[in-house]
């Protein structure tokens, strides 16, 4: 399962008639894309029925991270460049202020959270890390 797959699936948690031309809309893709991905979902297992039933490995939640990277000057795009090759990286931005770069990460359990941290404060150019675990969501507008 991919992203496109969990956001399927998190959209038709939240509210099972979805259409699939709206999902196609809301995540950019073409109708033929979604319908593609739910028919394998269903022949998977993972779409067990139309309430939507999820089986077992469908969306576990991911325990997620926000992290503030600070790194050495001129390094940034190198650093990126490290960040992007760790899975557990969803996405990375630039930031003003005290930090440069901002990223989300998502693991499933805390002890993947910590090795994930430790690999971010391993990369060279790295200089320091914060991380904020994300503990409730109370409200998501990309869902």
């Amino acid at each position: 399962m991919d992203e496109l797959d969990q956001k399927i699936l998190t959209a038709l948690a939240a509210d099972s008639s979805t259409s699939v031309s709206r999902l196609a809309r809301r995540f950019k893709v073409a109708r033929s894309t979604v319908q593609a991905r739910l028919e394998r979902l269903e022949t998977t297992g993972i779409i067990a029925g139309y309430t939507i039933k999820l089986g077992d490995v469908a969306l576990a939640r991911r325990i997620k991270a926000t992290v503030l990277i600070q790194v050495e000057p001129r390094s940034s795009a190198s650093v990126v460049t490290k960040l992007k090759a760790l899975p557990e990286v969803e996405m990375v931005a630039t930031s003003t202020g005290r930090v440069d770069l901002i990223a989300q990460i998502a693991c499933d359990t805390t002890e993947e959270i910590d090795q994930t941290l430790e690999q971010i404060n391993g990369i060279t150019g790295v200089q320091d890390i914060e991380s904020l675990i994300h503990l409730s969501i109370k409200f998501d507008r990309a869902i």
